[in-house]
């Protein structure tokens, strides 16, 4: 109480108030990287034109993943009100996460297909990872990935329902961007004038902080989804990420963007693989 009988006001903590705002334009930039959303200032620490730090910014990819995710996942539960059949349904909850995304990782994979399997030392995978045409492995790791995760995702609209599928889908995209960003804290570069030379590297402490972010939309998760099945997909979405990593450490003794972006598209799938396994 005040010495005039007025209830006190409780302390402000400005600390925590930034704190919010730093993590909130760290979304916002990192939404800008990984999409073709139109995302204008969202606060006084938030510049749309700044080139964005991974070494502040990386924390929030699971964050971003979330807030891109929500739109597949809201055209799924929209499309399932009608009579659509769950494989057109899923055909354009894909299509619509790849339009969100400008299909950047699907990109990705398709590089590292071409690069891996066309090239025969790392200089010359490298070389043809950069090269923008795509070519017969990549088109055939795109529509072997597409195939699989459109019918996973038909396969989970019908077994679980929309609401529980509109959560997996938002979890998987968590997920698939906590473990590209913990890869990329854990493994070094292939090409020294890469993306970590111009945007910056991720401190080790970012996978576990984005790793925080995405463990509550997983608690939630298994109040809808067997919890064996959730942890099978965790546990083979995990080990595909690292699969994928030392695969690139042996091909071209590295990590490069093209390869987050495969491991990102490897571990969603993978997860959704694993979770159905047991649903």
């Amino acid at each position: 109480m005040t010495p005039q009988g007025q209830p006190q006001e409780p302390e402000s903590t400005p600390e925590r108030s930034g704190w919010l705002r730093q993590l909130a334009a760290d979304t916002a930039a990192c939404i800008r990287f990984f999409s073709r959303l139109p995302l204008p200032a969202i606060n006084k620490l938030d510049d749309p034109a700044a080139v964005p730090d991974f070494r502040r910014i990386a924390r929030a990819m699971p964050l971003a993943g979330a807030v891109t995710g929500c739109i597949p996942a809201l055209v799924l539960g929209l499309l399932s009100l009608t009579a659509l059949p769950a494989l057109a349904i899923a055909t354009l909850a894909v299509m619509t996460a790849a339009a969100v995304t400008g299909a950047l990782h699907e990109d990705g994979l398709a590089d590292v297909a071409d690069g891996f399997f066309g090239g025969a030392t790392p200089e010359r995978r490298l070389e043809i990872m950069k090269d923008s045409r795509i070519g017969a492995f990549g088109a055939i790791a795109l529509i072997l990935f597409l195939t699989l995760r459109i019918t996973l995702t038909a396969a989970l609209l019908e077994r679980t329902g929309a609401p529980a599928a509109m959560l997996v889908l938002v979890a998987a995209e968590m997920l698939s961007r906590t473990l590209m960003l913990w890869q990329w804290t854990a493994q070094p570069s292939a090409r020294p004038d890469g993306l970590g030379a111009r945007f910056g590297v991720p401190g080790s402490g970012a996978a576990l902080e984005g790793g925080l972010f995405t463990l509550p939309v997983f608690l939630c998760l298994f109040s809808v989804q067997p919890v064996f099945g959730v942890i099978l997909g965790l546990g083979l979405a995990v080990y595909s990420a690292m699969f994928t990593a030392k695969l690139a450490l042996k091909a071209i003794g590295g990590i490069t963007g093209d390869v987050l972006g495969a491991i990102q598209q490897v571990t969603l799938t993978v997860f959704l693989g694993g979770l159905l396994a047991w649903t």
